[in-house]
C-alpha cells in the first residue's frame, strides 16, 4: 500500500518559521529520494527540495538558505524546515518521490504567510 500524510502547516507572520513533516509508507521510503513541492494559487506545482537515501539536499533558488530537508529513514519521515517566510512561500506544500515518478499525491498541508 503506497501512502503519504503531509501536516504542520499554518497561518504564519512574514519571517514566521514552520516545520513540515511528511509520513511515508514503507514501500516508498525506503527505496527513493524525497521531496517536497509546493502549489501556489493559479500556479503550477513547483519542486521545493530534495533529500537522496543518503542524505544529499538541493534546494530552490527562492528557498535557499531559508528552508531545510531533512529525513528520518527509521521512522519514514521527510521533513521540511521552513524559515523567514515570505508572502511568496504560501501555497499547499505536499511531499512525494524524486526522480522516479509520483505515487499518488496526498493531501497536502496550507502554507500561508500573511501579516
Amino acid at each position: 500500500q503506497v501512502w503519504l500524510v503531509e501536516s504542520g502547516g499554518g497561518l504564519v507572520q512574514p519571517g514566521g518559521s514552520l516545520r513540515l513533516s511528511c509520513a511515508a509508507s514503507r514501500s516508498i521510503f525506503s527505496i527513493y529520494a524525497m521531496g517536497w513541492y509546493r502549489q501556489a494559487p493559479g500556479k503550477q506545482r513547483e519542486l521545493v527540495a530534495r533529500i537522496t537515501n543518503d542524505g544529499n539536499t538541493n534546494y530552490a533558488d527562492s528557498v535557499k538558505g531559508r528552508f531545510t530537508i531533512s529525513r528520518d529513514n527509521a521512522k519514514r519521515s521527510v521533513s521540511l524546515q521552513l524559515n523567514s517566510l515570505r508572502p511568496e512561500d504560501t501555497g499547499v506544500y505536499y511531499c512525494n518521490t524524486y526522480g522516479s515518478g509520483f505515487v499518488p499525491w496526498g493531501q497536502g498541508t496550507q502554507v500561508t504567510v500573511s501579516s
